[in-house]
């Protein structure tokens, strides 16, 4: 309950992404906040007031010249009442009424009225959101002292792919904890995130690769950062955006992914989420290999790449106090989790089953056990995100009882 007494007024906007202001609400209450909320007359076009006022448990406002309210000053009081108002999704348009000093409904005649700090989470399309205009807006905005979070880059709902996309509700409330001055359970600790695949190559245009997408290991980092964790993500090659307020690192091979990993130390947790590769060619060409008429292929001779998880396990005095290693397995699962926890000499395994059958590569769930020397915990399927999110819990607790 880290934000019980304090007041937050919502702002929910006409954008797609107002839907996840629902979960936001049912978020923000779980921590014991009092949650009003104010919509638009978009976002009813999105969420309904019905559910709005179910989940926050509190009258929803959403007309300026409304006839029950106390001498239609309820603009007013709204705006004196909360300690922060929030506004999500905070659209183009709203914005833009805001930078103007425009109050012609009662969500930017809240916005003008008010004297206490505002966050926004903007939520509009790419190009909305890179135009002069919208960037001047909220270069105004920002000047005034309005906090920002997000956006996000990523699928869009407008079929489009690029910056816009409203911050994690996670995110949100993270900004909204971090404004009050509230600790995480991992604030003041620094954490080491590897993650996605490595890349060896054979010549300059060929590689030796896995099917590895990243998706788990940038959703760990993301997930220690919410915790309050300053968090060092060195990623192989991936297509994903880079999680916010973490410090990424990319690199290609693992020669490159061990440099970076020990120039990160020295820190007190460290994940190894990337999905090495266990060997590299041992003389890469220097000329694309040609293929010739009548001549065999050629021969790769493979020796084995640095293993980072055993390097930063037996790292002395500047091993991490927990170090956790990740098992991809296709058969024997707990077994091999259980040899590699010995081999490596890390403090937990997680382990879960990269078949062809699970879609673990490249999907967006995941079925893990976590393995430790004394006892085996196995977690239903759920998504990527939803495993780095207890997982983060889970290891945090672990460091609870160490001081930073």
């Amino acid at each position: 309950m880290h934000l019980s007494g304090r007041r937050i007024l919502l702002v929910i906007a006409g954008g797609i992404a107002a839907y996840k202001s629902l979960d936001l609400i049912r978020r923000l209450r779980e921590k014991g906040a009092t949650v009003r909320c104010v919509l638009t007359r978009g976002g009813a076009q999105f969420v309904t007031p019905l559910a709005v006022a179910a989940l926050s448990e509190e009258r929803v406002y959403d007309d300026l010249f409304s006839l029950t309210d106390d001498n239609g000053m309820s603009h007013i009081r709204l705006s004196r009442e909360a300690d922060l108002l929030v506004v999500a999704p905070a659209t183009a348009d709203l914005m833009a009424k805001m930078a103007a000093g425009l109050a012609d409904d009662l969500a930017s005649t809240v916005l003008l009225a008010s004297d206490k700090p505002i966050l926004l989470a903007p939520s509009m399309n790419l190009l909305m959101w890179s135009h002069p205009a919208t960037q001047a807006n909220l270069a105004t905005l920002k000047a005034r002292g309005a906090l920002q979070v997000g956006p996000g880059t990523g699928d869009l709902a407008c079929g489009e792919v690029g910056d816009g996309r409203m911050a994690d509700v996670a995110d949100i409330v993270a900004a909204i904890e971090r404004f009050f001055g509230l600790p995480g359970p991992l604030s003041g600790r620094k954490a080491l995130v590897t993650s996605g695949p490595t890349h060896e190559p054979i010549d300059p245009v060929r590689f030796i690769a896995n099917r590895s997408s990243g998706k788990q290991g940038h959703a760990i980092a993301q997930a220690l950062q919410r915790l309050g964790a300053e968090v060092t993500l060195v990623s192989g090659p991936v297509t994903l955006p880079d999680p916010p307020g973490v410090t990424v690192v990319r690199v290609e091979t693992a020669a490159q992914m061990l440099e970076a990993t020990l120039s990160a130390l020295p820190v007190e947790l460290a994940v190894c989420a990337a999905a090495v590769a266990d060997w590299r060619v041992a003389a890469p060409a220097v000329e694309k290999r040609k293929k010739v008429e009548g001549v065999p292929p050629p021969s790769l001779v493979l020796e084995a790449n640095p293993d980072i998880l055993a390097t930063l396990a037996a790292a002395g005095e500047r091993r991490p106090r927990l170090v956790v290693g990740f098992a991809a397995e296709t058969e024997r699962l707990i077994d091999h989790a259980r040899a590699k926890l010995t081999r490596k000499g890390c403090d937990l395994i997680v382990a879960n089953d990269v078949s062809p059958a699970s879609g673990t590569f490249g999907g967006d769930a995941n079925t893990v056990h976590l393995v430790t020397p004394d006892q085996v915990r196995s977690w239903p399927l759920m998504s990527k995100t939803a495993v780095a999110e207890q997982l983060a819990l889970f290891l945090a607790e672990r460091l609870g009882a160490e001081s930073p």
